[in-house]
């Protein structure tokens, strides 16, 4: 083989390995691990959601934050479901856990039985910095539809990422929604016992 035809191979070999695309890789928001609640009657029913959040991360791709007036998509970081449907999710995993006698779902608009408490999440931010932290910053409101008391507030939590790389973040995030879940579900208990239902 002459000289210009394993160049010729080589610049071949170069472009292909050039052509192959990245991986995608496929993150999910998880639920806290909590200690599994005691076996028991379950007396009143939570609906979690909807969940609105900001149009900058409302998209498949994850978008680091890069500094105040700019983003990054991560097109080979992706979540595998859309945020208003994965954080609804978790927060009801964590209140079924936190709530120990709710029947809790993420949603309970087409069920027989009504809710008894109904729990809507505005999210103002849900920021990524990759090696630092995420900030997931919520307005809040808890409606106990028995006496038609409704409760708002605000909730805001910087978890450190712990790590260097997306997987973290996710992570962070996961963290930071069972705070918020901590949040909420004191707020349940408070409006339940206010009002004897």
């Amino acid at each position: 083989m002459n000289r210009s035809t394993r160049g010729a191979c080589l610049l071949a070999l170069v472009l292909a390995g050039c052509g192959s695309p990245l991986k995608e890789r496929f993150y999910v928001l998880g639920a806290s691990p909590m200690s599994t609640p005691a076996p028991g009657g379950l007396t009143y029913r939570v609906e979690v959601g909807p969940v609105t959040v900001p149009a900058a991360v409302d998209r498949p791709q994850i978008v680091l934050r890069v500094d105040a007036n700019r983003v990054a998509l991560q097109e080979q970081s992706r979540w595998a479901e859309p945020l208003k449907e994965s954080i609804p999710r978790v927060v009801a995993s964590n209140l079924a856990v936190l709530l120990d006698d709710a029947q809790v779902a993420a949603d309970l608009r087409d069920a027989a039985v009504p809710a008894d408490c109904r729990v809507r999440i505005d999210i103002q931010r849900f920021d990524s910095v990759l090696g630092e932290a995420t900030t997931l910053e919520v307005l809040w409101r808890v409606t106990v539809t028995s006496g038609g008391t409704e409760t708002s507030g605000r909730f805001l939590i910087r978890e450190p990422a712990g790590g260097q790389g997306v997987d973290a973040l996710v992570a962070a995030h996961s963290r930071a929604l069972a705070a918020l879940s901590r949040d909420i579900a004191a707020e349940i208990r408070k409006r339940r016992s206010q009002t004897g239902t």
